[in-house]
């Protein structure tokens, strides 16, 4: 008889540090802490494992009044509910993953609220990974070298004008505008993006992460401090520089105060 799926979920955390969490897949530590001054944290996370194959996601709730909490929480419920409990044998992982997503778009509607969430996961299966997101919650591989491998692209007007060339990163973090976005759970007409397999090397490293990441750091700057070294360091160099800036703003620096969540994974032996 197969082992039943192991699933974890990290919802409305206020970690004052990064910690390892355990997975048979290789190394995986998270980080999630409520916005400075905040008394809830509207990010969550989940991590779900099973014969071999595993999925990653990060939601960032939006809509304010509690109600990102509770899109975030739904959202990434459903989707684990349908990875874990409502497992079809047989079904390969990727359809049932695509299937918890619109699950997912649908109890997010039906709480009638008019909150939704932005989520983002990857897809680790043998020697792939794989991207699956809704919104601007980021997802990136990267090589120890510093070479991006793979990026998803915000679903945002500012996301677009930058993969377009009409906007460059830097300006896009102080857009006016950086705080739209066009596409996330809880929409009528919501879309997923599922990117291609990408290899996976044993010294990549994966990072999915809400907005409050992306918005105050540069790409350059994350990148420089996931791809090599401790994961756990890097986790808390991450998550102290996005912390620091949210606080106090540096000249010329992207600076949002916002909710943090991310997940860091490399692939190996399990930690």
């Amino acid at each position: 008889m197969d082992a039943p799926p192991i699933a974890e979920l990290f919802l409305e955390g206020q970690d004052e540090h990064p910690s390892r969490v355990p997975c048979g897949l290789g190394e995986l530590v998270k980080f999630s802490k409520g916005g400075p001054g905040k008394a809830i944290n509207e990010d969550g996370a989940a991590v779900i494992e099973h014969e071999g194959e595993g999925l990653i996601a990060v939601a960032d709730g939006m809509g304010g009044m509690n109600a990102g909490d509770r899109a975030s929480r739904t959202a990434l419920e459903t989707l684990v509910r349908r990875l874990t409990r409502e497992a079809d044998p047989g079904t390969p992982l990727r359809h049932m993953v695509l299937d918890g997503f619109e699950r997912a778009n649908a109890a997010v509607l039906g709480l009638g609220v008019g909150a939704g969430t932005p989520l983002a996961a990857t897809l680790l299966r043998g020697d792939t990974a794989q991207s699956l997101h809704v919104g601007d919650s980021m997802a990136l591989q990267v090589g120890q070298r510093g070479r991006m491998k793979a990026l998803t692209i915000p679903h945002s007007p500012t996301g677009y004008a930058v993969e377009a060339g009409w906007l460059d990163q830097d300006d896009a973090l102080h857009h006016e505008d950086r705080h739209l976005i066009s596409n996330y759970v809880g929409l009528e007409g919501m879309r997923i993006e599922l990117g291609a397999p990408i290899p996976i090397a044993r010294r990549d490293t994966l990072l999915l992460a809400s907005d409050g990441l992306a918005d105050n750091q540069r790409l350059e700057e994350i990148i420089e401090l996931v791809r090599k070294g401790p994961l756990l360091q890097a986790a808390e160099e991450l998550a102290a520089l996005a912390r620091r800036r949210m606080v106090t703003p540096e000249p010329g620096a992207p600076s949002k105060p916002d909710d943090l969540t991310f997940l860091l994974f490399r692939p190996g032996p399990a930690r």
